[in-house]
């Protein structure tokens, strides 16, 4: 009996090692998955922590010597006429006809509008009337003129017969004496005649003048056209009392105008530019503006004028562009914007040099640090700073010409506090 019990233990297979090996893969089953665990909670977290950026890539484009034809400089504006004027009348008056609506083509004189004039004609016949009797006084004086002269020869005449009775003692001394008062009465007389025909030749001249200034204030209740143009705005009715307006004054607010004019044939557009930018402009540079209002047309032009003062509030410097393609469409005031291209060059094309690339960076993605200039490149959600060097801008962007190639991601508006390693996330991503 002993011996069977022996030989049924000696067949039992020991279990402590398999539940040891068991406990063992249990272990490693669980640190796995905290150590899963662990690495979400660790992403989970870093997400959370990461600054959400928006992103923009550099541009690269040729620089150098540009070939002809190559924009080099954009700027914004407005469509102006060359020549335009608010018509207003030179006298104060109220309107009684106006001829014109908004629209209207004129003709250089043509009559715009007339005021009322009746005092006007009063005064231009009563100016008449005081040259016509000016005139007649005139004559008055002259008729009177040849009766003292015809006095005065007949004076003379008795003085000589007089002298003659009285040196042959047949006249008296007194008769001889009276004789030469006559004489000279009628000298006197003479004198007077002729003095009054140059006081009323002088009042007949003041009458003439009289008159250009009663005819020139009926004149000026007659409004007409400068020059030819298109009404572009009416300013007053009939019935409306109108003033003279100084000069300068802007259209828009003139008060007491009549119409305001302008002349569709001179359109052209006036840009503010940079001071920083201006000295790349010279006059007769080729150009290309184009409107708001027709995004998709481009009209060729060409730099007018650079005019020599800038706005020190503005920093800018006014230009103004000839539009060398009209259009019936284009009216004074649309906003435009102009880009100024790089003139034809003289330079053969085996001299030329070549060109080379450029990066273009948005202003907004460069910031001042450590001495020097940074941007942050955006690397598997990482922000590194990179050192740039930079030279001049084209179109408003700036030229990088060391420190990028050209094919990163860029953090635009880098905030204050974002630093080299940061955590960022571009918007929009997930």
């Amino acid at each position: 009996m002993t011996d069977l019990r022996q030989e049924l233990a000696s067949l039992r297979l020991d279990d402590q090692p398999r539940r040891s090996k068991r406990g063992l893969w249990i272990t490693l089953v669980v640190l796995v998955l905290v150590g899963g665990a662990l690495a979400v909670g660790w992403r989970a977290s870093a997400s959370l922590r990461a600054v959400e950026v928006e992103t923009v890539s550099p541009t690269i484009e040729q620089t150098g010597p540009a070939a002809a034809g190559t924009p080099i400089l954009t700027a914004s504006g407005y469509i102006v006429a060359r020549r335009e004027a608010v018509v207003s009348s030179k006298i104060q008056g109220r309107l009684s006809e106006l001829r014109v609506e908004e629209g209207s083509v004129v003709k250089a004189g043509e009559v715009l509008a007339r005021l009322e004039n009746p005092d006007f004609l009063a005064s231009l016949e009563r100016a008449k009337a005081q040259l016509r009797q000016a005139e007649a006084q005139i004559g008055s004086n002259q008729a009177a003129i040849r009766r003292a002269d015809a006095d005065l020869a007949e004076a003379k005449r008795q003085l000589g017969v007089t002298q003659r009775l009285a040196n042959d003692k047949l006249a008296t001394v007194d008769s001889l004496d009276a004789a030469r008062s006559r004489v000279q009465l009628a000298e006197a007389a003479l004198g007077q005649a002729n003095a009054d025909l140059e006081r009323v030749i002088a009042q007949r001249e003041q009458s003439r003048a009289d008159l250009q200034v009663s005819q020139a204030q009926l004149d000026n209740t007659v409004i007409k056209a400068p020059f030819a143009g298109t009404v572009v705005k009416k300013m007053a009715e009939v019935g409306e009392s109108v003033a003279p307006i100084p000069p300068g004054v802007n259209i828009s607010t003139a008060s007491g105008a009549i119409v305001a004019l302008a002349d569709l044939a001179t359109l052209e557009m006036e840009a503010d530019v940079s001071e920083a930018n201006v000295a790349r402009l010279r006059e007769g540079q080729p150009a290309e503006v184009t409107v708001e209002a027709f995004p998709d047309r481009r009209f060729r032009s060409v730099l007018r004028q650079v005019i020599p003062t800038a706005d020190r509030t503005k920093a800018t410097v006014l230009t103004k562009v000839t539009l060398l393609e009209k259009d019936k469409d284009l009216k004074p005031e649309m906003s435009a914007k102009v880009t100024f291209l790089e003139a034809g060059s003289a330079e053969s094309p085996k001299t030329a040099v070549p060109q080379k690339s450029a990066i273009l960076v948005p202003p907004s993605a460069i910031v001042a640090r450590n001495g020097g200039q940074q941007v942050f490149e955006v690397v598997n959600g990482t922000a590194r700073a990179r050192t740039i060097t930079t030279n001049g801008t084209r179109r408003d962007l700036t030229i990088v010409t060391d420190g990028l190639t050209g094919t990163e991601t860029l953090v635009a508006h880098p905030p204050d506090s974002l630093t080299d390693g940061a955590a960022v996330s571009p918007k929009g991503a997930r």
